[in-house]
């Protein structure tokens, strides 16, 4: 019973955080209320076979997988160039799944030539404190703006909207923090039950869209046969070495959650490359979004105490099925997104907690990590402030990179560290 409970909290949650990519984008490409469902239904079946691959092959971790938040920038690019270098929607698309397989086979070649193990060691208390930091300050901005019922749509905010949110993030904070052990496990799934059954009430939830099939199969290559040009190739691989980055935090950071009292593991970033190869190959295949281990799922840990693996591997078998059955599928998707907003919210504030340990953890060197942090934070929460217009003409890949602070700030953060003690090294050497 309570391994089912969890299962089934893991895949609300792994539902609820993978919806907002596929719908948006498919809104960008104009797609049919048809071709929606479907992108919708093969990016969460990806999803769900892609944590379950790295749960049983992969790093073996209790991290979800998501959206990647590059590949989504890729997406939302490439849907400008629709009658510039594409002929039509379903052109770029197509473009777009063949970017996918190539990342996978470069994650492949990088995960078996030792690069990812190589990175990882890279990733320094001071490196991922700067990561956690700046993760959770990329994301705030579309928290409070999800809670307030802010979209493209509806530009103003929704006071009854906000109000609701702000109850959901009181009880999810009452939820993790209940002595009771049970209470705090499931604290996730109460929160989300509970404001979904008030936005219920208010009349804010989104009704459910009626589904043409009880049954259906995601189909292979959906948008027709890939296609392959220098452009999408090489955005592929740039986005693929970024990529790798996101895979290694948020491994270290599930170890440091799991398997704190055990040595880390040099094979899981090596196994982890591997599957996540294979995961982009599965993108590009069902015409999907590229995934990538989401860094979140530390704080869903933080916050549920849940630490074993198996409920996690349970629940991507129930994101697998669900995709399955569209009437059930609809209906977890008409989640109202504020909710989601709001009980993600609470876990990203985990997040910090963790940035601030990983401050602690830096005893030698301060002052140059006290440096290295602040220029870090400040080029990162600077490119984040840069208007999309800014980088107009650029190559794709350069757009890609430049409107995510978060990748920017993370790379400054290792080379300036490494920079650091390469001249801390130099006059042993002499």
């Amino acid at each position: 019973m309570k391994l089912g409970i969890a299962a089934l909290q893991w895949m609300i949650f792994m539902i609820a955080a993978a919806i907002v990519a596929p719908i948006a984008i498919a809104d960008l490409y104009q797609l049919s209320a048809v071709e929606t469902a479907g992108f919708m239904q093969r990016t969460i079946f990806v999803l769900g076979v892609a944590g379950l691959l790295q749960g049983l092959l992969g790093h073996r971790l209790p991290i979800h997988e998501g959206p990647a938040g590059l590949w989504w920038s890729v997406f939302t690019i490439y849907a400008g160039f629709i009658g510039v270098l594409y002929t039509s929607n379903i052109a770029a698309l197509q473009a777009l799944s063949g970017g996918l397989l190539v990342s996978g086979v470069f994650f492949i070649i990088l995960a078996a030539s030792g690069f990812i193990g190589v990175l990882a060691k890279l990733f320094t208390p001071t490196v991922t404190f700067v990561y956690l930091m700046l993760l959770v300050l990329q994301l705030s901005g579309s928290f409070i703006k999800g809670m307030f019922g802010i979209s493209a749509d509806h530009p103003t905010m929704d006071p009854w909207m906000a109000l609701l949110s702000a109850i959901v993030i009181i009880a999810t904070f009452t939820f993790g923090r209940s002595k009771a052990m049970w209470v705090r496990q499931y604290s996730v799934i109460f929160s989300l039950i509970l404001g979904w059954g008030l936005f219920l009430v208010a009349g804010k939830a989104p009704s459910v869209s009626s589904a043409h099939t009880w049954f259906d199969v995601p189909k292979l290559f959906a948008f027709g046969a890939p296609t392959f040009d220098s452009g999408v190739i090489t955005t592929a691989i740039f986005i693929t070495l970024l990529l790798i980055t996101n895979l290694v935090a948020s491994v270290r950071l599930m170890e440091g959650i799991v398997a704190k009292d055990e040595p880390s593991d040099p094979k899981r970033y090596r196994r982890g490359g591997l599957i996540s190869g294979v995961n982009q190959l599965f993108g590009g295949g069902f015409s999907a979004i590229g995934s990538v281990p989401i860094s979140g799922a530390a704080g869903f840990v933080t916050q549920t105490g849940q630490k074993s693996i198996k409920p996690f591997l349970i629940g991507c078998v129930l994101v697998i099925g669900i995709t399955l059955f569209p009437p059930i599928m609809n209906v977890m998707s008409a989640l109202p997104a504020p909710v989601g907003y709001a009980v993600t919210f609470v876990i990203f504030t985990n997040m910090v907690i963790m940035a601030l340990k990983e401050l602690k953890k830096i005893t030698v060197g301060e002052e140059n990590a006290y440096l290295v942090i602040g220029i870090s934070l400040m080029v990162g929460v600077g490119v984040m402030f840069l208007s999309p217009s800014a980088t107009q003409g650029l190559p794709a890949a350069v757009i890609a990179v430049l409107n995510n602070g978060l990748i920017v700030g993370s790379i400054f953060a290792i080379i300036l560290e490494q920079f650091f003690l390469f001249r801390e090294k130099e006059p042993k050497r002499g």
